[in-house]
């Protein structure tokens, strides 16, 4: 009698023969919304099953004289190595370790791309945080995980011992910054390899803070609001646009003040509650750079403080102007980082200031009726044929009007 999992698995098989010629073309909207869901459910639960089977397969590896199983798997399977690798870990860490993860994604609560961020930001986690501390950790992050997609839960992760044990969180996040820091620059690399044929190939590795202080500078060579919609530039691959984007950045660095820095090293924004503002209580870190890497950069920063919480008297403009200000801009930046459509992840320095109520209309220039939304979601919150509503967490969730 063959095994209940393998029984399972020809059962699917036989299920999926059944509709291998069915044209989705032919569903509703309605019916494509639930088919997709129920799939992509379906799919987790797939998966972890195959997890459970992959997490006690080292008598396979044994057979075959494999280093592992992720390398049976490779190899009779056909897979991408660095994917076996990255399977049997979760396969492990679900086995081994999370069981609450493993139980979401057994009843398809949660994705396979949502696991695998839980675990790593759990494994990641200090060795020294007692085992009731995880357990909590572990069932906060999967209960986040109804809401939130792989991005955010990535984003929670990192402060998760500020949620459930915030009396050794600040210890922990800073012995944790500290050692990410001193690997990232232990790694540094930076290579400028001539082609032959007119042009170098550069490659490398920097630490997080360098990589982003790049992208910013690039960025401001291939925003797409510094163009116009009919501007080839905007046609070109983006890989393309950031290379060109970096000889201009080259180009517009003054030699005169090399080698001490190129103009502003660093722009830190950091944002404090006003009360604590009154109160001269310090700031250990902003964002995920530690103390001391903060005090290093602040050498030849401008710092901007964004305060929160007060009256905005200065940042709330009311009737008496109809564009949002530089200001107003960085503090909705500040806010909302990015595109706060639902689901879209344009960075917020390539958006454009909405206002809810239309100022036309009565609105007003205030950051409270105001957000940040990429062109093409600007362009679908002024298209009648499209519903804008704003969520509890401050998204907005566009529908096509029935």
């Amino acid at each position: 009698m063959s095994h209940p999992i393998l029984v399972a698995a020809a059962s699917v098989d036989e299920t999926l023969k059944s509709v291998a010629d069915v044209n989705a073309v032919f569903m509703t909207a309605g019916e494509k919304a639930d088919a997709l869901r129920e799939l992509v459910r379906l799919e987790s639960r797939l998966v972890e099953l195959r997890m459970r089977v992959l997490s006690v397969a080292d008598d396979l590896a044994d057979e075959a004289a494999a280093h592992d199983a992720a390398e049976w798997l490779a190899t009779r399977t056909l897979v991408r190595h660095e994917d076996a690798r990255a399977d049997l870990a979760l396969a492990t860490g679900l086995d081994r370790r999370w069981g609450v993860l493993a139980t979401a994604l057994r009843a398809g609560e949660a994705t396979v791309a949502q696991a695998q961020v839980i675990a790593r930001t759990l494994d990641d986690l200090p060795a020294d945080v007692p085992a009731d501390v995880l357990a909590l950790a572990e069932e906060t992050l999967v209960g986040h995980a109804a809401h939130h997609g792989p991005r955010q839960l990535a984003r929670l992760g990192r402060r998760i011992l500020d949620v459930v044990a915030p009396e050794i969180a600040e210890e922990a996040e800073a012995r944790r910054l500290a050692a990410l820091e001193a690997e990232a620059h232990r790694r540094t690399r930076l290579h400028l390899r001539r082609c032959g044929d007119g042009t170098t190939r550069i490659g490398g590795r920097l630490p997080d803070a360098v990589a982003d202080r790049l992208a910013t500078y690039l960025h401001a060579f291939t925003n797409p609001r510094r163009a116009g919609a009919d501007d080839p530039a905007e046609r070109l691959p983006y890989p393309r646009r950031l290379g060109e984007a970096f000889g201009q950045l080259l180009e517009a660095i003054d030699p005169g003040r090399l080698p001490l820095h190129g103009g502003d090293a660093t722009t830190v924004i950091v944002t404090i509650g006003l009360e604590s503002l009154r109160s001269e209580l310090g700031v250990d870190a902003t964002g995920e750079i530690s103390a001391g890497e903060v005090r290093r950069l602040a050498c030849t920063a401008r710092i901007l403080p964004a305060v929160l919480g007060g009256a905005s008297e200065v940042l709330d403009l009311g009737r008496s102007r109809r564009l949002y200000s530089g200001p107003q801009r960085k503090a909705m930046l500040v806010r909302d980082r990015e595109c706060r459509a639902e689901g879209c992840d344009i960075p917020g320095t390539w958006c454009e200031a909405h206002h809810w109520l239309p100022w036309t209309f009565g609105g007003r220039t205030d950051l409270d009726d105001g957000v940040l939304l990429c062109s093409h979601h600007h362009h679908r919150a002024h298209d009648d044929r499209y519903t804008a509503d704003r969520l509890p967490n401050g998204d907005v969730r566009f529908a096509r009007r029935t």
